[in-house]
């Protein structure tokens, strides 16, 4: 949370499309924002809208998926990779200081749920520090959006600098 996950996730979908470079770009914490009978489900349903979305997607020929997502432990790894149609899956940990994503999730979540989410931030980022699931990292502070996401393409393989 407050990484930039989304932010950098659009500025590489506007980079490839630049390039006229065919993809996809999903936000996952976008496909699961409801309030379902039992929440206990939520992540099954995102997975299912996944499921559909990447076959539509599939359908007219996309090949390349962006995802935004915290990747938590190496089962919902598994799943991503089962779900995607990708033949080449590369993991991308944007780098960001504590104070920084903090930061970033209060000026972004105003509603009733802020603290809850600042909260969160430092959870989270101990909970990947321990799962290390990314193949290489970007630092996403003090620098440009459109530098980090072309940083990112670049070190995936999907462009040349």
């Amino acid at each position: 949370m407050g990484a930039g996950k989304t932010a950098v996730l659009a500025e590489a979908s506007d980079i490839l499309a630049q390039r006229q470079i065919v993809h996809a770009a999903i936000d996952l914490d976008a496909l699961g924002l409801a309030h379902l009978p039992f929440p206990a489900f939520s992540d099954d349903v995102m997975y299912d809208n996944l499921r559909s979305i990447c076959r539509n997607y599939g359908s007219v020929g996309v090949q390349r998926f962006l995802l935004a997502r915290a990747i938590e432990d190496e089962a919902q790894l598994r799943l991503f990779r089962e779900i995607v149609p990708a033949a080449n899956t590369v993991v991308c940990r944007l780098a960001v200081s504590i104070e920084t994503m903090k930061r970033r999730v209060q000026m972004r979540e105003l509603g009733i749920r802020q603290r809850k989410y600042i909260a969160r931030v430092a959870n989270l980022n101990s909970i990947l520090d321990r799962a290390q699931l990314e193949d290489f990292a970007v630092t996403n502070e003090d620098r440009p959006l459109t530098e980090v996401a072309v940083e990112m393409l670049v070190r995936a393989g999907w462009i040349s600098n």
